[in-house]
């Protein structure tokens, strides 16, 4: 159920609709002041003080019939009230007129900025999801459930950074080089929303919320890039499956699913959206590789129908383009369907290493012990799972494992 908020008239608005005019109205409102004033740092701090402004006003009032054009005004008044710089700063602020003249690059360059190599995956997050995506520090904080003064403090490095280093707010000569960062800051930011990584909860919706908008302006922004596309739609996948992932507290693993609860007409869009990307670009990529093995699973009509030998196919594919101990580990999954658990667990055993802390791990090889009837050594690899995961979802799985060995 989407949470509402009930305005000083009687009417309501839900969060989702708050968000999404946050989201949209307010990362390009910083891009169009970060290009005019020149101040990454400044603009920021402005927009920042017009969302904080409308979070407070918008749940009573409503959201203004111009949700840009609000922004702009207490974004620009708040300038011309509290900053005191170089005259030619106050003469830029002055002069500033609504509506912003629309550049397509505007928001474009912002990302990039945000997501620049020099600055910690950490930061590049956080500066985003506060500059592009118009987050308070306090929403970020509490998306990562970490202390505010931390989310703070990064940000405040970040931009300290972006200042001291010069790194000029622009598109890099080549794009696509620096495209990998980018996307992987948004996939990294649905992947903590998708199955939170903090004790507190299983899932963060806002953050999924995020990437999703992020991929689709970046998509929007980026027409010849498929791998922008391929992010998108596996992110609509994903989403579409997210009706039957959850059984109150219980993850519930995908081949006890309620298939019918899945959205297949989003699953359709983002399959025609994949499609589309590769049949125009036929430049294959890890995202577009990934969105096209969680559509195989998507498409199935149950479980037992799942096409594993095109799913091998494709993780072999993913290992060549972006090998991963995680991606090794999955493809053994794919192996345990075409071949059988005994060559599956032959190719984990040199992932005990790497991936020796990472819970999967230990819930995978679990299965296929228990599958090849080793039950003792199944419920040691699952409690050692149970050791190492805090989401909270995972651990009610795990622990009803070992409750029925």
């Amino acid at each position: 159920m989407r949470e509402r908020v009930t305005m000083s008239d009687g009417g309501e608005v839900t969060r989702d609709a708050l968000a999404r005019a946050v989201r949209e109205h307010a990362g390009r409102l910083a891009a169009s002041l970060v290009s005019l004033l020149g101040d990454f740092s400044a603009a920021e701090d402005l927009v920042q003080d017009a969302v904080e402004t409308a979070l407070r006003r918008w749940p009573v009032e409503g959201i203004p019939e111009r949700p840009d054009a609000w922004l702009f005004t207490v974004a620009r008044r708040r300038g011309l009230d509290v900053l005191r710089r170089e005259s030619t700063y106050r003469a830029k602020l002055a002069q500033l007129t609504w509506p912003v003249p629309p550049k397509r690059d505007d928001r474009l360059r912002l990302i990039f900025t945000c997501c620049h190599p020099a600055l910690s995956r950490a930061a590049q997050i956080a500066l985003t999801l506060r500059v592009v995506c118009g987050l308070t520090t306090a929403q970020i904080a509490a998306a990562f459930v970490v202390p505010e003064p931390t989310v703070a403090q990064r940000i405040t490095r970040a931009k300290r950074k972006i200042a001291e280093a010069g790194i000029p707010y622009r598109l890099p000569e080549n794009p696509r080089e620096r495209l990998g960062e980018v996307l992987a800051v948004v996939y990294l930011l649905f992947n903590e929303g998708y199955l939170s990584s903090t004790p507190d909860r299983a899932q963060a919706g806002d953050l999924v919320d995020d990437a999703e908008w992020l991929a689709a302006l970046l998509t929007g922004l980026m027409p010849d890039e498929p791998e922008a596309a391929g992010l998108l739609a596996l992110i609509r996948l994903h989403r579409a499956r997210g009706a039957a992932r959850f059984d109150g507290d219980r993850l519930v693993p995908l081949a006890e699913q309620d298939r019918s609860r899945w959205d297949h007409r989003a699953i359709g869009d983002a399959t025609s959206l994949l499609t589309r990307a590769a049949r125009k670009h036929r430049r294959p990529g890890p995202y577009q590789v990934q969105a096209a093995i969680v559509a195989c699973h998507a498409e199935a009509p149950a479980w037992a129908e799942t096409d594993w030998a095109q799913i091998l196919v494709l993780y072999d594919m993913l290992l060549h383009l972006a090998p991963s101990p995680v991606t090794r580990l999955h493809r053994a999954v794919a192996l345990w369907h075409t071949r059988g658990a005994g060559p599956a667990l032959d190719e984990l055993k040199d992932l005990d290493d790497p991936l020796a802390r990472y819970p999967l791990y230990h819930a995978t090889r679990a299965e296929l012990l228990r599958d090849l009837g080793r039950g003792r050594e199944a419920g040691q690899a699952d409690a050692r799972a149970l050791e190492l995961t805090v989401n909270p979802a995972q651990q009610a799985l795990l622990e009803e494992r070992l409750t029925w060995r």
